[in-house]
């Protein structure tokens, strides 16, 4: 009896992912995608050559078994460069990701628990969130000067108000439950309230944002790398591998082709992951979804 107690106990959890992989294929599928497009630009410069090193006899050459993806001006392998670029703006539009949404975590927290002064910042975040984010990136980028540094506090800035108003949002309906309510009648702080009842119920919907701002932070690190304003040559991004190219659409398009498809497809693959992860966590939206299904089978 004993034995197979323990042989049903070690089975399930193959059987659970199972069913999470039938039930959320879109999630599964993108999530690895994603996950293979990481490892790849992160194993790959490893192997290849330096992105950086010119060959002026071998300037814009076309894809080869030399040179894969062809050669640019200077006669630098593309192929490296991209490899290169993708683990910069894929690090970066990570380390961007996670500023905004750890602010805005904090700040969500703090003015949906401290409902006062919770008013008074939510209104500077809706009269922020007023402007478009790619003019006020073009703005803080002009204003602070081109780089990594300035790029990072720009976008940070940018994003943070959009997790603010999600995470405040859930605050305030955790604020209002009995356990929460009971931890204060208790005596306990309001910080160790936030910390220990709140912030944990929060962090699910901060994972959604998370993969949700990541798309658009990429496009905002591939704009700004495009004008010239985000981080700059030699250090290779697939923004600035774009407007390296556009000199030469006509006669190289691939120089173009590689680098933009790549910002296209990872954008669009961690869209299809946010809105998936979100149908997952949010019980609204699953329960929506389960409807949807319940439907499309009576009328099958």
């Amino acid at each position: 009896m004993t034995a197979a107690v323990v042989t049903k106990a070690a089975a399930s959890p193959p059987r659970r992912w199972s069913s999470f992989a039938r039930r959320n294929r879109t999630l599964v599928v993108t999530g690895a995608l994603i996950l293979a497009i990481i490892v790849l630009v992160m194993v790959l410069p490893l192997l290849l050559t330096d992105p950086n090193a010119t060959e002026p006899s071998r300037r814009l050459l076309g894809p080869s078994m030399d040179h894969p993806m062809g050669t640019d001006k200077f006669g630098r392998d593309l192929f490296s460069r991209w490899a290169s670029a993708g683990r910069v703006s894929i690090g970066m539009t990570a380390l961007i990701t996670i500023c905004a949404v750890s602010l805005g975590t904090f700040i969500g927290l703090v003015a949906g628990y401290f409902v006062r002064v919770g008013s008074v910042i939510m209104r500077i975040v809706d009269a922020w969130m007023a402007f478009p984010s790619i003019i006020l990136a073009i703005v803080f980028a002009v204003v602070i000067g081109p780089g990594m540094l300035s790029e990072l506090l720009a976008v940070t800035i940018i994003f943070t108000p959009y997790t603010a108003r999600i995470i405040r949002s859930r605050t305030l309906t955790l604020a209002a439950r009995t356990y929460v309510k009971a931890a204060r009648v208790s005596g306990m702080g309001p910080w160790k309230t936030l910390a220990v009842h709140v912030l944990p119920n929060t962090l699910p919907l901060a994972v959604v944002q998370c993969i949700l701002l990541s798309a658009g932070a990429m496009l905002i690190d591939g704009t700004l790398s495009f004008l010239g304003l985000g981080i700059s040559p030699p250090t290779a991004t697939w923004g600035n591998m774009v407007a390296d190219g556009r000199t030469y659409l006509q006669e190289h398009p691939t120089m173009v082709l590689f680098p933009g498809l790549s910002i296209a497809i990872f954008v669009f693959l961690l869209n299809l992951a946010g809105g998936s992860l979100r149908a997952f966590v949010d019980p609204r939206a699953r329960l929506l979804l389960d409807q949807r299904r319940r439907r499309g089978k009576v009328r099958a």
